[in-house]
């Protein structure tokens, strides 16, 4: 069942979350830091990158634990995007995960230095780890997520095609968790591939369900500002398109995620299937 499955992988990221927070000496040696980055990194997240990452290694044959060290890295660098995503350079955020960002807790240079840190110690972590194809998908789409952060910030309304920037600022981490997980596992190319297509799906599938969440979803249970995009005058496919058709855009990217699913054969793919139908149905 996809809630029990979601509920193992988090367990297991947050435990080795906390073991890897807790070695690497910035509580000793930068107090501050230590405590900034674990404000970031505790604050509520689903934990989804790290789940999905676990899940490709299973998929392929292989153990959740295998993955352990890629997914916790993923959660790293994901946890010092959103920190640096919620500056005031950049989307200028005052709350994450329904408590005050971290530039507002901490300052902003000290929010900086946090995602620096996150950042720095998830290659460290993946220095690591023993499948060697793994930090090079995560290190790709850390760097591709860059690109879109930059892309978001800087180019002018339409541009860019929303479907390019979002391939880059959302799905390159998703592709990077089920590529890093399936090698984890030694899977075969063609298997790396199809689940690299099923994440690329389901990357735009998720950010597609989250711009219209942005519109008609509820602070409280986002843990973020709502209907900051429309008052910014900032293109997403719910102020594009609009929420109907953004919708349909959905659907559609579910069923690409399904087919290359189906395209991937191997193991139980039952998770990937009930994430897909949850995505398209969330509301937080």
């Amino acid at each position: 069942m996809l809630s029990e499955r979601l509920t193992a992988y988090a367990a297991l990221t947050n435990e080795k979350l906390d073991e890897l927070l807790g070695a690497c000496g910035a509580d000793d040696a930068a107090p501050l830091l230590g405590r900034s980055m674990a404000y970031s990194v505790f604050s509520g997240g689903k934990r989804l990158r790290p789940a999905l990452c676990m899940a490709a290694c299973d998929f392929a044959g292989g153990r959740a634990e295998d993955a352990l060290l890629p997914a916790c890295a993923l959660e790293l660098i994901h946890t010092y995007s959103l920190i640096h995503d919620d500056l005031p350079a950049m989307d200028d955020d005052d709350y994450r995960r329904g408590r005050p960002s971290s530039h507002v807790a901490f300052g902003e240079a000290n929010a900086i230095l946090a995602g620096d840190g996150l950042q720095a110690l998830a290659f460290a972590v993946l220095s690591d780890c023993p499948a060697r194809d793994a930090a090079g998908y995560i290190a790709r789409g850390a760097f591709e997520m860059v690109m879109g952060q930059s892309l978001d910030c800087s180019a002018a309304p339409g541009e860019v095609p929303l479907e390019t920037l979002q391939r880059y600022k959302t799905g390159a981490l998703f592709r990077a968790a089920a590529a890093s997980g399936a090698a984890c596992a030694n899977a075969p190319k063609s298997l790396v591939d199809s689940l690299v297509r099923f994440a690329d799906a389901y990357g735009m599938l998720f950010q597609i369900t989250d711009d219209i969440l942005d519109c008609e979803g509820e602070a409280a249970a986002l843990g973020k500002s709502v209907g900051k995009d429309a008052k910014a005058g900032k293109g997403t496919f719910a102020t594009v398109y609009g929420v109907q058709r953004a919708g349909a855009f959905a659907k559609e990217y579910a069923g690409k995620a399904r087919e290359a699913l189906r395209d991937a054969g191997g193991g139980d793919a039952s998770f990937f299937t009930e994430l897909v139908g949850y995505t398209l149905e969330r509301r937080s």
